[in-house]
């Protein structure tokens, strides 16, 4: 797990997301950001990031936080055991 505080930089900055490419010594493409939050995976995608989506529905209670398409992301999962089960972890 990489931490925006490594790059001084904040999402959506793309220093963030490339910056933990970078650090990984991978191309964008290559690394997947995984996340709760759409904005941040809308601009990791942008980039050329691959993108896992943590659904947390009680994150903002009484807000509708319904469960992304399967397409919207190239992982949708309900916990982080999703994604590594889809990534055959």
């Amino acid at each position: 797990m990489l931490s925006a505080e490594l790059f001084r930089h904040y999402k959506p900055d793309p220093e963030v997301y490339l910056g933990a490419a970078s650090l990984l010594g991978l191309e964008p493409h290559a690394v997947m950001m995984c996340a709760a939050h759409r904005s941040d995976l809308d601009a990791a995608a942008c980039l050329g990031l691959r993108t896992g989506y943590i659904h947390r529905p009680l994150e903002y209670p009484g807000s509708d936080m319904a469960l992304p398409a399967r397409d919207a992301y190239d992982i949708v999962a309900t916990g982080i055991d999703g994604i590594a089960d889809a990534l055959g972890s």
